[in-house]
């Protein structure tokens, strides 16, 4: 496979300092070479340049920072939008969970019959009106489905960006009052932390992964490293407990691969600064390789 890495040091999605070092963190476990020796061929369109929190204007607090987050989530959009059209698989790393509206609008370009897997602590249904923090990271999700602000909905010009009734949450289990609400209204899937205890990773992946690709040929994977128990994932900034174990997170990685569904993904919100010896970054790349056929023996 032919696969572009691109970095996305984004961190004004939310109010923790030190996310915008995820993609660093992440390259120097050494993500590339790990997938070279898989056999695919993978190439490093770098980084896009990306605003300061200590700089940046924050303009209005219900959507804080929404200047440079439109901005940056373009600039990533034309790099995905790149990648797909030199037929190479877009492998994005953040920053935080607002470059999902960017990985999201650059796919679009090509189409928006496309399911998504997204595996996070959080929703990230949000909008203006039912946010508590302001932070957009909390509102990617809906903008990628067509809610919320109209510059974050209408980024790259195609709004819904992927398909409702085929997007797949796993792994939440902390959601805002008026968020949880939306998300009961919507047309999604949700698989929270209580039906993985009661039915196992494997059922609950084997339902997403037919949810999610249900009459389509694409499936993104947005993996947020909060999604996975902060016991075992420490470098996040919005730690919940009560999450996935490592296997539980592999097992989904390796059912994903084995699915042959998944056309692009993102691995978002590792905080070096939070982080103990680049654990979670670790992490990460070891669920990356995993998502790209790594397996125990064979």
């Amino acid at each position: 496979m032919n696969i572009g890495i691109i970095g996305a040091p984004v961190d004004l999605g939310q109010q923790r300092r030190g996310v915008d070092m995820g993609p660093s963190a992440i390259r120097i476990a050494r993500l590339e070479e790990r997938l070279e020796a898989l056999g695919h061929k993978v190439k490093d369109h770098g980084n896009i340049p990306a605003a300061d929190m200590a700089t940046a204007p924050m303009g209005d607090r219900r959507v804080r920072y929404l200047d440079d987050v439109v901005r940056q989530c373009g600039l990533l959009a034309d790099k995905v939008s790149a990648c797909v059209k030199q037929r190479s698989f877009p492998l994005v790393l953040g920053g935080d969970q607002s470059v999902s509206v960017g990985t999201l609008a650059g796919l679009a370009r090509y189409g928006t019959e496309r399911g998504i897997v997204w595996l996070d602590a959080h929703g990230d249904f949000n909008t203006p009106k039912t946010t508590p923090t302001g932070n957009i990271h909390g509102m990617a999700l809906a903008a990628i489905l067509g809610y919320g602000h109209p510059r974050l909905v209408g980024l790259g010009g195609a709004s819904p960006k992927a398909v409702e009734k085929n997007t797949v949450l796993v792994a939440c289990r902390d959601f805002d009052q008026e968020e949880a609400k939306a998300i009961s209204r919507s047309k999604m899937t949700v698989f929270t932390m209580k039906e993985i205890d009661e039915l196992g990773m494997k059922g609950v992946m084997r339902e997403a992964i037919k949810v999610a690709g249900t009459g389509l040929d694409q499936v993104h994977l947005s993996f947020d490293v909060d999604s996975v128990d902060p016991r075992e994932a420490p470098g996040t900034g919005t730690r919940v407990r009560g999450g996935l174990t490592y296997r539980e997170a592999q097992l989904a990685m390796e059912m994903l691969y084995e699915s042959g569904r998944v056309t692009s993904a993102e691995f978002v919100e590792v905080n070096p600064i939070l982080d103990l010896t680049n654990q979670t970054a670790e992490l990460a790349v070891e669920l990356a390789l995993s998502l790209f056929g790594k397996k125990i023996i064979g």
